[in-house]
């Protein structure tokens, strides 16, 4: 397919235009902090970089201090520290927006190519905001540009009767070392592959080159530190029962109009009405996202980026569409460097604020004596990372992997509360202090439990010390 100049000037104003809302979005958002595992990836991150060397074993908590573990998304968590590092909150603020940015114009601009005028931007739109349950700063964030490349390349390539390029395979390396949906893009080249074997005419030469790309795909994904470990990785967590209780791995909120349900709805609509036609393989691929996306609300940004790519052809052959034509680029381009210009100083001028919230216990913590902080602690899962950046080794944190199914199950027990096993747990633990929130139905049993006195108390977190501590 050709393109013409004014094409190109129309899709880079688009993705320019995305990519600064989406940017601006994530800036002033104080949501991309909700999350208390954006606490320990800055302190491993910060870990590897004082001691130059990636984590292999835990060196956090104190139930499984030295036990092995790896930082998978060790890469990720060092460009976050350094963010963090060089202005704070406010340089993590930054670094995310520009990752949702980037992924937001390279969407619109890969998509430019199939769609124009308001099908281009509905489909965006409702992307875009498909994705905005994952706005959080976390790995998954840094990996999406590559998700959203390397989905675009496959499609493009296939598209065009040919195999991925070399060139490719870097992104691949790069992803490996972000975040563990590297197992997607990897996944995601079988489909592509058989389409591109079962076409007539058959095609030898390049559907050798599709297996030998997959093959060095593979391969590529292994260069990390922790080698053939990274591919297994995501079966193992994947295959922990205990993991769907946490709210990332549970099935998406379908109560009342949400992104996922306008979007799907909206997408059906036009395919059915229009008669469009899509390729049985990717067909699947759509219908495996969209069940993975209602089963694990983290995997709705899976088929934000994917879905949008793998439709563009289909919805522009049935709408009859072609991609829009507009302002010259150095225009759009200049906007867009005044504009981030504008808002960066609008964010400097106004730094990131981080207080109490449900991730957060700052007042409660700032409570506990000097003396018995650094002492075992049984806190709540959500604490878990703001004890870790404030160097306090805590019970438990959001690393499932590390802790493991007993462990978890036990954990849950104690929280039930199943008294027998949570006073077994503090005396094992030789446990001294605990913080945890109201909502946590072990409070009450700390009330009541002998030897044991509340200290503190908040909207957001309770402290209760062992009786002959201050």
């Amino acid at each position: 397919m050709q393109f013409s100049r004014n094409t190109f000037s129309s899709a880079s104003a688009i993705a320019l235009l995305a990519a600064l809302v989406c940017f601006a979005i994530v800036l002033f958002a104080p949501g991309i902090f909700n999350d208390g595992d954006t606490y320990w990836h800055i302190a491993a991150g910060r870990w590897m970089i004082d001691n130059r060397a990636v984590l292999h074993i835990d060196p956090f908590s104190y139930t499984f201090a030295g036990h092995p573990w790896q930082a998978h998304e060790w890469l990720a968590e060092i460009v976050i520290a350094l963010s963090y590092v060089g202005l704070g909150w406010n340089g993590v603020a930054f670094l995310f927006a520009a990752a949702f940015a980037l992924t937001a114009g390279l969407l619109s601009w890969h998509l430019a190519k199939r769609l124009g005028g308001i099908s281009l931007i509905a489909t965006v739109a409702l992307s875009l905001s498909c994705a905005a349950a994952s706005l959080l700063a976390r790995p998954h964030l840094l990996a999406l540009p590559l998700l959203e490349i390397w989905t675009a390349a496959l499609i493009f390539a296939c598209d065009g009767k040919r195999a991925p390029s070399w060139k490719l395979l870097p992104v691949m390396v790069l992803w490996a070392n972000l975040h563990s949906s590297f197992l997607f893009g990897l996944l995601l080249i079988v489909p592509f592959a058989l389409e591109a074997a079962l076409e007539k005419p058959f095609d030898a030469k390049q559907t050798k080159r599709w297996v030998l790309f997959g093959m060095l795909a593979v391969l590529a994904a292994m260069l990390t530190p922790y080698g053939v470990e990274s591919l297994l990785f995501p079966f193992k967590l994947m295959a922990m029962p205990e993991l769907y209780a946490i709210n990332e791995w549970q099935p998406a909120d379908l109560n009342g109009l949400q992104p996922l349900t306008l979007a799907a709805a909206t997408t059906l609509f036009v395919l059915l009405s229009r008669g469009a036609k899509i390729k049985p393989w990717r067909l699947i691929v759509l219908l495996g996202l969209f069940y993975l996306a209602l089963a694990h609300g983290r995997h709705q940004m899976l088929l934000a980026i994917a879905g949008p790519l793998l439709l563009a052809g289909p919805l522009a052959r049935a709408l009859a569409n072609s991609p829009r034509r507009g302002a010259p680029s150095r225009i759009a381009t200049l906007a867009f460097v005044l504009a981030i210009g504008l808002l960066t100083g609008l964010r400097l001028a106004w730094p990131v604020q981080r207080s109490d919230n449900a991730t957060t216990p700052g007042d409660a913590l700032a409570h506990v004596p000097a003396n018995i902080v650094h002492a075992p602690v049984f806190n709540d899962y959500a604490f878990g990372g703001y004890l870790i950046f404030n160097d306090v080794h805590p019970f438990i944190d959001g690393r499932a992997e590390l802790y493991g199914e007993d462990f978890l199950q036990r954990y849950d027990r104690m929280t039930a509360p199943d008294l027998p096993v949570l006073t077994t747990a503090l005396t094992k633990y030789h446990i001294r202090w605990t913080i945890l929130a109201p909502s946590n139905r072990a409070v009450f049993a700390l009330d009541n439990m002998p030897g044991w006195h509340r200290l503190y108390a908040d909207r957001f977190a309770i402290v209760h010390v062992k009786d002959g501590a201050p």
